[in-house]
């Protein structure tokens, strides 16, 4: 009897992403729906109502199996892992924050602004109303 067409791993675990640099973000559903992230879409320009250090964010996507997605459940807070892509770091679509490489210091900086300018909840180098945080004069 002929088996069908099938994938047949062995009996070491496989690792996925293996060799990126990856990092861990505390995220916050700050809207009033669930909202689910694909495992390769570009985090920084995730749903603008989940919190988290967007910039620290640029040029990765859940460190998950591809195909799958964490949720994001409304008022909660979760920590995930993310890693970089790989390739040339191109990266166009998604929100249209950033359209270009994420190699490019001028390609980040227009893609931070634009984060601000829409409306995009970060924490970090941006306060939770958007604005960026600013050190007074003589303050350390």
């Amino acid at each position: 009897m002929k088996l069908p067409p099938r994938y047949q791993y062995g009996d070491e675990p496989i690792e996925i992403n293996a060799g990126r640099r990856t990092l861990k973000v505390t995220v916050g559903n700050t809207g009033d729906r669930a909202i689910q992230v694909g495992s390769d879409y570009h985090f920084f320009e995730v749903n603008s109502a989940l919190e988290f250090d967007r910039e620290a964010t640029l040029g990765m996507h859940l460190n998950i199996a591809a195909g799958t997605s964490v949720r994001f459940e409304p008022g909660g807070t979760r920590e995930v892992e993310l890693c970089t892509y790989a390739g040339t770091g191109r990266l166009t679509g998604f929100s249209g924050l950033l359209n270009g490489s994420v190699k490019s210091h001028p390609a980040r900086v227009e893609a931070v602004s634009r984060a601000l300018e829409r409306g995009f909840r970060s924490t970090g180098t941006q306060d939770k109303g958007g604005a960026k945080k600013s050190k007074k004069k003589g303050s350390n």
